[in-house]
């Protein structure tokens, strides 16, 4: 084992479509995903070292014990291979899981795919959900997901003061931008009106507030410098990592400002150097399962002031001024869940990947101006509590 860190770069990442119900199993997509990504890398399955599998419930495929059925769609016969997972922000952590087995020194080559198949949980996704609660104080409650996120919004709502018709402009933005995704389940061209229209699932959430379930895959590949170098001419490389696990009580904490991403952020803004994100990153794409959660995140990141992601923000013109792709500080240029999809694991693997082709320049409609040079992603998971973020740069 190296007793120095070595710098470790992604050549190559991939992703499936993602939609509802996707024909292809999960050990299908993961192939598929992975199989990309090794084509770009310029390399084959036999190059690789090892391989890190990310994936939510086990309920969600009804599949137990998962990660072992998804070995041989992943690559990892007769490699070392571990599954990690925390929730939604599996997505994130699947990376640096990866990321340290090669900075360590163990690995040179290490695939990371993230995947998830929704579609197979019956009679919806959220029942899977439904096991994960305190099950003497909170599922006598009959709670779920959305539930929870509404008292979420609601507190982020009242606290600072930010009207729903601003936090609508954040699906109109994403579902927009991801018109120009290959991979996007549910793009369109909305108006705050849509979404203010739209069926009211638990208030204030909406149906246009939320991503759609969904089933897809993603990977990365991992390489030492030594390798990366070696095989491209435009390495991205991974300069800070971080993560953060809080309590598991919901209840306990005060749901309008998410403490679990700022101390992610900062363990990896240390890691990178970073001592001012608005000013220092080009590219973001934060978690945004609910469109309050893109503020919300992006607070958390330190992107914005807590409270002030939204501020000033009125109509569509100016949202895009300041957050679309051509804007101030770019954010979910790709579409991010709200557009593209939320098969939970694969989502926030897919920002990586998104941050990969951003600073490589390769993200085609989908690019942002002024050739970005450093770019975070971020994932959410389990009940508020879990952040993950990785920084990378060109």
């Amino acid at each position: 084992m190296a007793s120095v860190k070595r710098r470790v770069a992604v050549i190559g990442a991939g992703i499936t479509l993602f939609r509802r119900r996707m024909r292809e199993t999960g050990r299908e997509l993961s192939f598929y995903a992975a199989k990309m990504a090794l084509e770009t890398a310029g390399i084959t399955i036999r190059d690789v070292d090892a391989v890190v599998c990310g994936s939510a419930p086990d309920a969600f495929d009804g599949v137990h014990m998962k990660g072992e059925y998804l070995l041989d769609g992943m690559g990892g016969h007769n490699k070392p291979y571990v599954r990690v997972y925390v929730g939604g922000g599996t997505g994130v952590f699947t990376p640096i899981a990866a990321w340290w087995h090669v900075a360590s020194g163990h690995f040179d080559v290490v695939l990371a795919i993230a995947e998830e198949k929704m579609s197979s949980c019956h009679p919806h996704p959220q029942k899977a959900f439904t096991t994960i609660f305190d099950p003497i104080y909170t599922r006598p409650l009959g709670p779920n997901l959305v539930w929870i996120f509404a008292l979420e919004m609601q507190r982020y709502m009242s606290v600072h003061g930010v009207k729903k018709e601003q936090i609508a402009l954040i699906s109109v933005k994403n579902k927009r931008n991801a018109l120009d995704h290959p991979c996007a389940q549910l793009p369109a061209k909305i108006t705050v009106q849509d979404v203010l229209n739209s069926e009211v699932m638990v208030w204030p959430v909406q149906r246009l507030d939320i991503s759609p379930p969904s089933d897809g895959a993603a990977a990365v590949v991992l390489a030492a410098e030594h390798i990366a170098k070696r095989l491209t001419d435009d390495p991205v490389w991974i300069e800070g990592v971080g993560w953060c696990l809080d309590s598991t009580y919901w209840t306990n904490r005060d749901l309008y400002y998410p403490k679990y991403v700022e101390y992610a952020a900062r363990m990896a803004y240390k890691m990178a150097g970073i001592k001012n994100p608005p000013k220092e990153i080009d590219v973001a794409e934060p978690y945004d399962p609910f469109d309050y959660k893109e503020a919300h995140h992006a607070e958390g990141l330190m992107l914005a002031r807590k409270g002030e992601y939204l501020k000033g923000i009125k109509d569509e013109d100016d949202i895009f001024a300041r957050y679309g792709r051509d804007g101030d500080l770019p954010i979910c240029p790709s579409g991010g869940l709200l557009g593209v999809g939320n098969p939970i694991a694969a989502a926030g693997l897919m920002k990586v990947c998104e941050i990969f082709w951003q600073l490589r320049g390769e993200a085609g409609k989908r690019q942002v101006k002024n050739d970005p040079r450093t770019g975070v992603a971020q994932a959410w998971g389990d009940l508020m509590q879990v952040g993950t973020v990785i920084v990378m740069r060109a």
